[in-house]
């Protein structure tokens, strides 16, 4: 099983940025914690704030990867391109946010990825990463 975890804008500052919101943590942290926990999924990372790098590790994965755990961050909002190429792609993409996005401003209610995805977990901090790797361990 490979399994790919896709942050977008911002993620990179988790530990440091809005930690009221986002909690203390590095996701570099998060993410060893992960592997260890389970050691027997091929799983990787990767962060860009730039949307179509976004698009193209999307693009390269999504024919390749057992799945894909998508935060896109704010372009959850606003990218009907990220969008686009998750119905382009045969890989499932779950979803995910730390924070919970209907508890928050309202522009953050919309989502142009919810409708494409295999799944949208919202809410649970760093552990909705974790929920969301359990739904593809438990769905093959």
């Amino acid at each position: 099983m490979e399994i790919i975890i896709i942050n977008g804008p911002n993620l990179n500052l988790l530990g440091t940025r809005e930690p009221e919101i986002y909690g203390g943590r590095t996701f570099d942290d998060y993410m060893a914690e992960l592997q260890q926990k389970f050691p027997d999924i091929k799983l990787s990372y990767y962060q860009s704030n730039i949307e179509g790098e976004i698009i193209n590790k999307l693009h390269e994965t999504g024919f390749t990867h057992t799945g894909i755990i998508l935060n896109a961050g704010a372009y959850t909002h606003t990218s009907i391109g990220i969008g686009d190429a998750i119905k382009a792609i045969t890989t499932p993409v779950v979803e995910v946010h730390i924070s919970n996005t209907f508890s928050r401003e309202t522009f953050r209610h919309q989502s142009f990825i919810s409708p494409v995805s295999a799944g949208v977990i919202i809410g649970f901090g760093l552990k909705s990463y974790e929920l969301a790797l359990q739904s593809f361990i438990y769905r093959t």
